[in-house]
């Protein structure tokens, strides 16, 4: 008996023992699947980018007018200007991307080219003071005129940028910020900026609530009309050192006279240089209906520093006129057939040193069907300096198949004035702000294009080991009411890394 006890206790014993080793590797299997569908799971998260994008971007602006502000509001205002840039994304993890972008804007212009209009051989300044030719003679007198194109450095540039910007989503994608750093540089003017963002979605994502502030500090290397800078610098001996470049040049009043009274009296030189504007956004868009999506936004933009341009030229009323040149021409002056006379500058654009613009606006998507939606854009504008204005914008995408899209587009535009806006030769000496600059006039403007737009379904274009993704050709009209005109012609080609 005793030993049939021994027995049966060792077989308990036996059978405790084999279900702890049971119980362990069950244990042991719960763990493994648990983690292995972690693991499948976080395989499977989709990214927010896939693969490494490239977009190669172009445009070709060009312009036509009569109302260059460089010359107060009375030229040629003839500009080109190409633009490529290049856009690289980068996913850095699943749920974070990097982009970088390059551009390079190389224009040349009529209406900055005269800011030394009287030697058409290359007597604009080089961008620094001091750095106009000296010692003209009677033999090689200074002429210009608003209406030809001088050429000088001040004619042409090339603005460089460079932005690089990193977003990173939540792993349900409700949630995005992001954080930006960049800047830009041409021959007058340096910018840096830095500035940051966020989304948040909820309403299985048909809700969306975005921010954005944007920091911008800039400098200007002021380049002032060649009459004001050399008057500056020699004063009463204007037209008598042997270093002036006006020496020895007649100046003629408005009866033909020649006279040493030339007295830009208003000018003085700039006390600061710098430019700094604070940017903040915010907008609200929403799904309605499965066919209709609205959007509203607002942004308020504080803008302190040096908000005039120096290159650009105003004339007073109440001021007498003096001009440099073929006097003959005088009654002609305001028109393009004049080549040889020139008004000589009484002042330079003055403008308040703060600004504060508000734009509020609003867009409503429609889908008509699966081949027309509608798309429109209303945005009203207002700032303290006077300007108010109103802009809608009209584009109806129209799908021809699976890969091909063509949309029209108009864009209707109208502004009042600002307070410190009058044309050519009409502002008064006693005022304390000044501006001929016709962008601050006011006026109404209309816009119209064609954008043809391909998607790739199955990327056959490659270039190395990118797949071309999509393409976009965009063509444009753009007229104003003072008869500025312009035409603006832009590709868009974006491919994507092959894995």
């Amino acid at each position: 008996m005793k030993l049939l006890l021994a027995l049966t206790v060792v077989k308990l014993e036996e059978v405790v023992a084999v279900i702890k080793r049971l119980c362990y590797c069950l244990l042991l299997l719960c763990w493994g699947v648990t983690h292995a569908q972690k693991d499948s799971l976080a395989q499977f998260k989709k990214k927010v980018l896939e693969s490494v994008e490239v977009d190669l971007l172009m445009s070709y602006y060009e312009q036509e007018g009569t109302h260059a502000a460089v010359t107060g509001g009375l030229g040629n205002e003839y500009l080109t200007d190409y633009n490529p840039t290049v856009v690289v994304r980068i996913p850095m993890n699943e749920d974070a991307v990097l982009t970088a972008d390059v551009g390079m804007s190389a224009y040349t212009s009529a209406s900055s080219s005269n800011g030394n209009p009287f030697n058409r051989t290359g007597a604009s300044g080089e961008g620094q003071a001091g750095a106009y030719p000296r010692g003209s003679s009677s033999g090689n007198p200074p002429k210009g005129s608003p209406w030809i194109t001088s050429s000088g450095a001040s004619g042409k540039d090339v603005l460089t940028t460079l932005n690089v910007a990193y977003q990173k989503a939540s792993d349900d994608r409700n949630r995005y910020w992001g954080v930006n750093l960049g800047g830009s540089t041409e021959y007058d003017y340096e910018s840096f900026n830095f500035g940051t963002s966020f989304a948040r979605m909820w309403n299985q994502k048909n809700t969306e609530l975005s921010g954005k502030a944007q920091f911008f500090f800039d400098r200007w290397k002021p380049i002032i009309p060649t009459e004001l800078h050399e008057y500056e610098l020699f004063q009463n001996t204007f037209l008598y050192d042997q270093d002036s470049y006006f020496r020895g040049v007649s100046i003629m009043d408005d009866q033909g006279n020649s006279v040493a009274a030339y007295r830009p009296d208003n000018f003085t030189s700039y006390s600061f240089v710098h430019r700094n504007s604070y940017s903040f956004s915010l907008g609200l868009s929403q799904i309605l209906t499965p066919k209709m999506q609205a959007a509203v936004f607002m942004d308020v933009v504080v803008q302190e520093g040096l908000l005039s341009n120096p290159l650009q030229r105003v004339y007073f009323e109440d001021r007498d006129d003096y001009y440099v040149g073929n006097f003959r021409t005088l009654g002609n002056y305001t028109s393009p057939s004049n080549d040889d006379l020139f008004h000589l500058a009484d002042d330079v654009e003055r403008l308040p040193n703060r600004r504060v613009k508000v734009p509020l606006g609003m867009r409503l998507n429609y889908y008509l069907n699966e081949y027309v939606v509608l798309r429109s854009y209303y945005r009203y504008y207002t700032d303290d300096w006077g300007i108010d204005s109103n802009t809608l914008q009209f584009e109806l995408p129209i799908r021809l198949n699976l890969s091909w899209k063509l949309t029209p587009i108009y864009r209707f535009y109208n502004q009042t004035a600002a307070n410190y806006f009058a044309p050519y030769n009409a502002h008064q000496s006693t005022q304390d702000f000044y501006t001929s600059d016709y962008d601050l006039s006011g006026f109404s403007s209309h816009q119209w294009g064609l954008s043809m737009g391909y998607r790739a379904v199955l990327s056959g274009l490659k270039i190395a080991d990118f797949g071309l993704k999509s393409a976009q050709l965009r063509a444009q009209q753009y007229n104003r009411s003072d008869g500025l005109s312009a035409f603006i012609v832009s590709t868009a080609f974006q491919f994507v890394l092959d894995q």
